[in-house]
């Protein structure tokens, strides 16, 4: 009887642990502290937030607007910065001619803008943004670097939620990447400021 007791413990014990390896393989962490894989590209803790970004195939588009916006020379400096970083199937669910019309050389301040609005230049990670969200009835608010605020919050299933002034919301995918100017989180949509 005690061996099959035992048979159970150890049966049990190694689908918890098959199960944690298969959770951790899916969000391809490699250690709480340790690189994470964005884009197909390890993101590299020495490294700043367009370094890193840069390597994402999932991030071109987004690598593209902030070179365009003139911002490449702030976000890849010494700041501290918290960056939410819209996947390219975040900016291909834009209208038609959206992107395009926000990179053409007379749209360059609308386009900053908006880049900025995914800046809140502090370092934020999740269990930050979950005290914040704890203390303040389950809402954290920052100022970004454009000047206006975002929302985050967490909802019944317990996945986290960026809002613009629209009311917008872009899920955080991937949260806690770190790197050496701050720290980002992937997203699903593109933020955009109210004015």
């Amino acid at each position: 009887m005690k061996t099959l007791q035992n048979a159970r413990f150890i049966t049990l014990f190694m689908v918890f642990a098959v199960m944690e390896a298969s959770v951790a393989s899916a969000f391809n962490v490699t250690g709480a502290a340790g690189p994470v894989t964005v884009g197909g590209a390890q993101m590299l803790p020495n490294k700043d937030v367009v370094e890193n970004l840069s390597h994402s195939a999932d991030h071109t588009t987004f690598v593209g607007a902030i070179k365009s916006a003139g911002l490449n020379w702030v976000l890849g400096g010494s700041g501290t910065f918290t960056v939410f970083a819209p996947t390219n199937d975040a900016f291909a669910h834009l209208p038609p001619g959206t992107l395009d019309d926000w990179m053409k050389s007379e749209n360059k301040s609308r386009l900053h803008a908006i880049i900025a609005y995914h800046v809140v230049p502090q370092h934020l990670t999740l269990a930050e943004i979950t005290d914040k969200a704890s203390a303040n009835g389950g809402i954290a608010s920052y100022r970004t670097m454009e000047g206006e605020t975002l929302t985050i919050m967490k909802d019944s299933h317990d996945r986290w939620w960026v809002a613009d002034q629209s009311g917008t919301r872009a899920q955080i995918v991937i949260p806690d990447v770190t790197e050496s100017n701050g720290v980002m989180h992937v997203i699903d949509a593109v933020l955009m400021p109210g004015n």
